[in-house]
């Protein structure tokens, strides 16, 4: 295998490496703290991840507590984006090829989302000398054309074709049909970005075989070779992984920890209550110091921050309105949102939660 290197920003190192088969494969670093290696999932992009409304949060979040090395898997983002073979027999290889070159802290956590927990779950029973904990979140441990249910399958089926007619075209109609199962409860902003980087990220053709590749993946039969510490989290009303995948994959992992989040989407959103509860079990399980408050406050955004600062200076609704050029019922609205994020119900408790955690008067 072979090394490239640069640099593209403060936030993080990119880099590739190229695998066995001869794929260049896209890598990142960013943070510090405990070593965590996030496993590849569709859809990514390390560039534009930073500038997304879907993403941002979570890698903020990792890079915020741990070194994180993540990737682009092959086909897709900053990876080669025409590879002969895409099928899940490379998923393991190039885990593997990407951990050989960042050189983690040994053991390190290792982290798989939806797709990715599957070649989570064969690195970490191939190398459990090398892992110190296992979190998983949204997986299945059967791809939809193994499924029992024949519906599931026609489905499957019927998603290639459409990704094969649809994903290139310049109106977003099909591509809205497949980021609505990812984000249902998405708003406008979100889910026009999804559909950019869904364009931007991958070809028709490679989306159609990635797709097409999910459906063959299986570690049922590695579940009881787990024996690493693992934390497993799943959305109860997830539509891309339902609920009984990530219970079967708890179930059969050894003393696996089973969290269940109140969300119907597959890509936990910041505002929702069910990322504050992820976090909080990640960095529980983890080991690492969860200053809540701090981390909640980080996570609201500039916007947001500036009516807290000045609702904690003392003003009323319609004064933040003028000051911010934005109208009353604006400032109502983001006042829930805020009240919604800092687990408080009203004023004086927002107010209260702000200065404790040394939020003063903007």
């Amino acid at each position: 295998m072979g090394y490239d290197w640069f640099i593209v920003s403060t936030k993080q190192s990119i880099r590739y490496v190229t695998t066995a088969d001869q794929v260049r494969l896209a890598w990142a670093r960013s943070g510090s703290g405990p070593a965590l290696v996030k496993a590849s999932n569709w859809m990514s992009h390390l560039e534009y991840d930073w500038e997304s409304p879907v993403w941002l949060h979570w890698v903020r979040f990792l890079s915020d507590h741990f070194s994180l090395v993540r990737s682009d898997e092959r086909g897709c983002g900053l990876s080669q984006r025409d590879p002969d073979d895409v099928s899940d027999t490379h998923w393991l290889p190039d885990l593997e090829a990407v951990i050989d070159a960042a050189k983690p802290e040994e053991p390190f956590i290792l982290l798989g989302l939806s797709q990715g927990v599957v070649p989570a779950i064969r690195f970490a029973v191939k190398y459990p000398e090398r892992v110190s904990r296992l979190v998983l979140y949204g997986g299945y441990i059967r791809g939809w054309a193994l499924s029992p249910n024949p519906e599931t399958v026609r489905m499957g089926r019927a998603m290639i074709e459409l990704t094969e007619l649809g994903w290139g075209r310049p109106d977003p109609l099909y591509r809205r049909l497949f980021t609505k199962q990812f984000l249902p409860e998405g708003s406008e902003e979100q889910l026009l970005w999804c559909d950019e980087l869904c364009s931007r990220t991958i070809a028709p053709r490679m989306a159609a075989e990635l797709f097409r590749s999910r459906g063959n993946a299986n570690v049922t039969g590695l579940l009881d070779k787990v024996s690493v510490p693992s934390l497993v989290l799943h959305a109860n009303r997830d539509r891309v992984a339902p609920l009984k995948q990530g219970q079967e994959l708890a179930a059969g992992i050894s003393n696996a920890e089973f969290v269940q989040l109140d969300s119907p989407n597959h890509i936990l959103l910041e505002h929702e209550p069910a990322w504050q509860r992820f976090c909080d079990a990640v960095l529980e399980f983890a080991g690492v110091r969860n200053d809540t408050g701090n981390e909640v406050l980080t996570g609201l955004t500039e916007r947001e921050r500036g009516i807290l600062g000045k609702l904690v200076s003392g003003m009323t609704n319609a004064e933040i309105g003028e000051a911010l050029f934005i109208s009353e019922k604006t400032v109502r609205n983001q006042l829930t949102r805020i009240f919604e994020k800092l687990g408080v119900s009203n004023r004086a408790q927002a107010i209260i939660f702000a200065k404790d955690h040394g939020f003063g008067p903007d």
